[in-house]
């Protein structure tokens, strides 16, 4: 009898187990979006869905402007607000909100403006200002960890990866920091402004410069591998996915280079007019990107260039595209308006307006859309039960629950098995 209940004891904690494993399992994979674009390759892609309504959960006003994107990690949002008008050093701040309520945890102030998104990894979070300084801030208190002073504004967006962190400034400098310390590893120099957010993968980093090229360095040490020469400046960050680099550029065109070589596998024409400011995003082999001034998200074949639909908004895209699902969530900045259309065919799904300009693109987490606004807030835009839920979206994937069912079947057929055994 005590061998009957020890079997049937050492299932139930079985169980237990496999349930524990994949609830964590799916926090893990949908509970983040940790820096721009989600991940240091830049895909801007969640396989878990995102908002399918355009209900306003929560709202956080700062009194100033949201200039650029949240990032998402450990149930807080981190995100940037800085001075209404162009000359004031007062409200320049780094916030972290809960992301369940957007309840106010910490606030910490730099000198000037913040057009950057903040990266967060390994209990810190990462950002740079136009006070000339990339700041390292503990990501629980807010309080400062280090910083490093360039020699020009610091907009450039900075990605983590391996414990460096990399960030470009307007003097023309990539920049790669120690994560744990600021200690300057390397500094690469270009010809113009590095605001492209660097992306990295393979022990390679990759970004653009307004001196009209695309870089590819190696990670650690600085060196150049390859650079490709477009016709104007790029600010687009790129995206890093099936072997090759995906990056906008000013002269109106999006480029496919092979990531090894940077030799040029396609560039299609997506706007006019210093049109192409926009970050591609990838997902399921196609690239999602904007026309700033032809006013069109644009759904690319990431092998061939060729154009799988695009969709007219009202006025200029600028932002990054971001894709949950099968839907890609992205901001039309002048006409203060998200959009949300079906990744495959680019059918309309619905929109969200805000009072203000909306250069901020979309972190997406656990069903919820998180974007700021010149109106001054950050909005959490999802469905009510999934800003009830902590871990998840409140309910397990599939594969949990046939484990659950897979592991019963046992228990049962453990207990029948011993009691059969005992009545003979």
């Amino acid at each position: 009898m005590k061998k009957f209940y020890g079997i049937i004891t050492i299932a139930i904690l079985c169980l237990s187990a496999s349930f524990l494993f994949t609830f964590e399992v799916n926090a893990q994979q949908t509970g983040s979006w940790p820096m721009f674009h989600g991940n240091p390759q830049h895909t801007g892609y969640t396989s878990t869905n995102g908002p399918s309504t355009n209900q306003t959960l929560w709202t956080y006003n700062t009194n100033g402007w949201v200039l650029s994107s949240p990032a998402v990690a450990n149930g807080v949002v981190y995100f940037a607000s800085s001075d209404k008008g162009y000359f004031g050093v007062s409200n320049n701040n780094l916030n972290a909100v809960n992301a369940t309520d957007g309840t106010k945890l910490w606030n910490f102030s730099a000198g000037g403006k913040i057009y950057t998104s903040p990266a967060v990894a390994d209990g810190m979070v990462y950002f740079g200002s136009d006070d000339h300084t990339f700041y390292a801030l503990n990501a629980q208190t807010g309080a400062l960890v280090w910083k490093c002073v360039t020699g020009d504004e610091a907009e450039g967006s900075p990605t983590v990866s391996n414990g460096i962190v990399y960030a470009g400034s307007n003097d023309g400098k990539l920049y790669a920091f120690n994560a744990t310390v600021g200690m300057p590893l390397w500094n690469f120099t270009t010809c113009g402004n590095v605001v492209s957010a660097p992306a990295v993968f393979n022990g390679v980093v990759y970004f653009g410069s307004y001196d009209h090229a695309v870089y590819a360095l190696d990670a650690l040490t600085g060196t150049q591998i390859w650079t490709y020469t477009t016709s104007s400046a790029v600010e687009s960050s790129p995206v890093v996915a099936d072997g090759n680099v995906y990056i906008g550029s000013y002269d109106n065109n999006t480029y496919a280079l092979n990531a090894d070589t940077g030799a040029l596998i396609w560039k299609v024409i997506t706007g006019y007019d210093q049109c192409v400011q926009a970050s591609p995003a990838f997902a399921n082999g196609l690239i999602y990107t904007g026309g700033a001034f032809d006013h069109n998200i644009y759904a690319l074949n990431a092998t061939t260039g060729a154009n799988e639909w695009n969709y007219t908004t009202s006025n200029e895209i600028t932002t990054a595209p971001a894709v949950a699902g099968n839907t890609v969530y992205v901001a039309c900045s002048l006409a203060n308006k998200t959009y949300a259309l079906n990744a495959n065919t680019g059918a309309f799904k619905w929109s969200f307006q805000t009072s203000g300009y909306v250069y901020s693109s979309p972190a997406i987490v656990n069903g919820i859309a998180y974007f700021g606004s010149y109106d001054g807030n950050l909005y959490a835009i999802g469905q009510t039960t999934n800003a009830t839920t902590s871990v998840g979206s409140g309910a397990l994937p599939t594969y949990a629950y046939v484990a659950i069912i897979a592991v019963l079947v046992i228990v049962i057929a453990v207990a029948l098995y011993m009691v059969r055994k005992r009545r003979h």
